[in-house]
């Protein structure tokens, strides 16, 4: 297993550095340095002052190590990244890091217990489809299912927010307080919009799993034993679907931290969507080319520990 984590490790490694060089070439050789200090300070911006901007972003060295191999933007963004320097905003001078730090928090407050809710109603209603497979509540549930994912997530956000919030008024339309006492009802509008939102998705992935594991051999064993349909669906396909399952759980861990760009920005959450959301609109490349690294190592980690994490659930499973 040491070999297997050892040559995980390392491949993980290379795709790190090869997303960083991709990185640099889209925000600093297709748009030159030069381009992003006139966004930031205005196309009426005078040479000099625009000079001494770069100089304050570390942006006035070369491109590339012809010369000094530290000497120049391609190290020094390399340097920046794999230390977690990220260095100040290009629009207001602010330390992305702490920016970071302060965001962290309200996307995990919105995307935790989304991630569990959404697995506490996801599963149990795919197995009640899949127990009743090929009858009309089954048939119903997929047409519900493909239905609920044909609907945008803005309608369903504007939606809510028009009938829970502006004409039931049970919850407010938008905005966040870490005051404990107060922080449920704020999240519970977008933790709702999350939920109908991807419930379908959801339901109708975990069904065709579901239906697989059923028609394996050990389920026509467990049949032949006089097992009941219910202790066969919850004791032997659940667990023997646990693969899948855990795929879909893991890989979607490492988005728990940067957010949902649509739910933050709409309700008014200051998590790490909308800082990647403001970085955009006020053309921040240094925040918006951080928030692109932190999701895709974000993302790399949840695939090497996807891998390793099959091993936990299922004991057939060998690493070599």
């Amino acid at each position: 297993m040491g070999a297997y984590v050892l040559r995980r490790l390392i491949y993980g490694v290379g795709v790190v550095l090869g997303v960083l060089f991709l990185l640099f070439v889209l925000f600093f050789w297709v748009t030159e340095p030069e381009d992003i200090a006139r966004r930031a300070l205005g196309e009426k911006a005078p040479p000099e002052v625009v000079d001494v901007w770069l100089e304050n972003h570390g942006y006035d060295r070369e491109l590339w190590p012809w010369q000094d191999w530290d000497e120049n933007l391609l190290f020094d963004h390399y340097r920046r990244m794999l230390t977690f320097d990220f260095g100040l905003s290009d629009a207001d001078d602010t330390p992305i890091l702490e920016r970071i730090k302060q965001g962290m928090w309200p996307s995990l407050t919105l995307s935790v217990p989304l991630l569990f809710l959404g697995l506490l109603v996801a599963i149990p209603l795919s197995l009640v489809v899949a127990f009743f497979r090929e009858t009309y509540i089954d048939r119903m549930g997929v047409f519900l299912c493909v239905l609920a994912m044909s609907v945008s997530t803005l309608l369903y956000i504007i939606g809510a927010q028009y009938l829970i919030a502006k004409i039931l008024r049970w919850y407010p339309i938008a905005g966040f307080d870490p005051d404990p006492t107060m922080l449920p009802r704020f999240l519970a509008l977008p933790i709702l919009v999350g939920l109908m939102s991807g419930v379908g998705g959801d339901v109708r992935f975990y069904r065709t799993v579901f239906l697989e594991e059923s028609s394996r051999d050990f389920v026509r064993t467990a049949r032949a034993k006089g097992a009941s349909e219910a202790r066969i669906m919850t004791r032997h396909v659940l667990r023997n679907a646990m693969i899948p399952i855990l795929t879909r759980v893991v890989l979607a861990i490492p988005f728990l931290f940067t957010g949902s760009i649509l739910l933050e920005s709409f309700f008014g959450i200051p998590g790490l969507g909308s800082i990647t959301v403001d970085a955009i609109q006020s053309n921040d490349f240094s925040t918006l080319r951080t928030m692109v690294f932190v999701g895709s190592l974000l993302y790399i980690v949840g695939q090497i520990a996807t891998d390793l994490s099959y091993g936990l659930v299922d004991p057939r499973v060998r690493f070599e």
